[in-house]
């Protein structure tokens, strides 16, 4: 919309995200934009530029030029380049729009090499520490966040390593493609420990519940459960594909007689399928559930949901922010 924001009687609300986010197709558009690799070339004056642009408009401060595609863009590139709580520009490896190169990489590393003891513990050391780097930028800034980001680096990488190892030990004498699709398992592991460790806390206190206007009216264990559970599972989703297609593809293309005369070319074809693979899978596995997710008053802890009807102007339904 080429629009200017100054002649409209009724402006963009910019703390919201710009698509409907109770359907997919709505949070399937948010999260291409927020996960674009190309977000990535925002020189630093202009991310700063778009910054300034996001905080003015918030104070009511609208430039005569700005279009309602220009205050769209700066809202999203702001929000892809600056931490949401601190304001803090973010380590640039571990922006969201620095998934899909990343993981290309590494996911390309992890299915080359991954029959030698030293390549899967060098790979999978790899990604434990990316996931860490992604784990500590988009920190929500609690004082524990630091010793939570070791403990459960440290057990996500062991538990990694033991699953991949072991899994190897165990399909020596197995067909090729079964190996090929062991360093997806230990991924699989990985994340089943490392996304409950860093929550934990939710785990034990609850996860923060608000009412329609954003004002928070409890905590339910029950619900951090369903949350954390639906985030392991958008992870491995991003994931499998990768992980489950290149290896099925790769068991043809290794007997095809190009390859036998490039066997050099195994790891340059991995990573580009993989990051072809993630411009999709990427946005699609955060797009699954609801960032934002609706839970019925009637279906939490009794304790909980008694004090939440005992409110004034009590709501039916409750909102939790699930994360990513």
């Amino acid at each position: 919309m080429s629009e200017l924001v100054k002649t409209l009687v009724l402006k963009p609300d910019i703390s919201k995200p710009r698509w409907d986010q109770s359907t997919f197709e709505g949070r399937l558009s948010h999260f291409l934009t927020t996960t674009n690799p190309l977000n990535l070339l925002t020189g630093e004056s202009q991310l700063n530029d778009f910054k300034h642009i996001v905080d003015n408009y918030k104070k009511g401060i609208v430039d005569d030029n700005l279009t309602v595609n220009g205050l769209w863009k700066a809202k999203h590139m702001t929000e892809s380049a600056f931490h949401p709580s601190t304001g803090e520009k973010m380590l640039v490896i571990g922006r969201m729009s620095a998934q899909v190169p990343m993981n290309m990489a590494i996911t390309g590393g992890m299915l080359t090499f991954y029959k030698t003891p030293a390549a899967v513990i060098f790979w999978q050391w790899l990604n434990q520490s990316f996931n860490a780097v992604v784990n500590y930028t988009n920190r929500s800034g609690n004082a524990g966040s630091t010793t939570q980001l070791l403990t459960s680096y440290c057990a996500a990488t062991g538990g990694a390593l033991t699953a991949a190892l072991g899994l190897n030990s165990l399909v020596k004498s197995a067909p090729p493609l079964v190996g090929r699709l062991v360093p997806f398992v230990a991924v699989c592991v990985a994340n089943s420990i490392n996304i409950p460790l860093m929550r934990r806390q939710e785990l034990t206190d609850g996860i923060s519940l608000f009412d329609a206007e954003g004002n928070e009216v409890g905590k339910s264990k029950e619900v951090a459960r369903s949350a954390i559970m639906q985030v392991v599972v958008s992870r491995i989703g991003m994931a499998a594909p990768t992980f489950v297609c290149i290896p099925v593809a790769m068991n043809s293309i290794v007997k095809t007689e190009w390859y036998k005369k490039r066997p050099h070319m195994a790891g340059p074809i991995q990573v580009l399928l993989a990051g072809l693979i993630l411009l999709v899978s990427t946005p699609v596995g955060c797009a699954i559930f609801p960032q934002t997710t609706p839970v019925n008053v009637s279906s939490l802890e009794p304790a909980l949901a008694e004090k939440i009807r005992s409110r004034p102007n009590a709501p039916q339904v409750v909102y939790c922010n699930k994360g990513l």
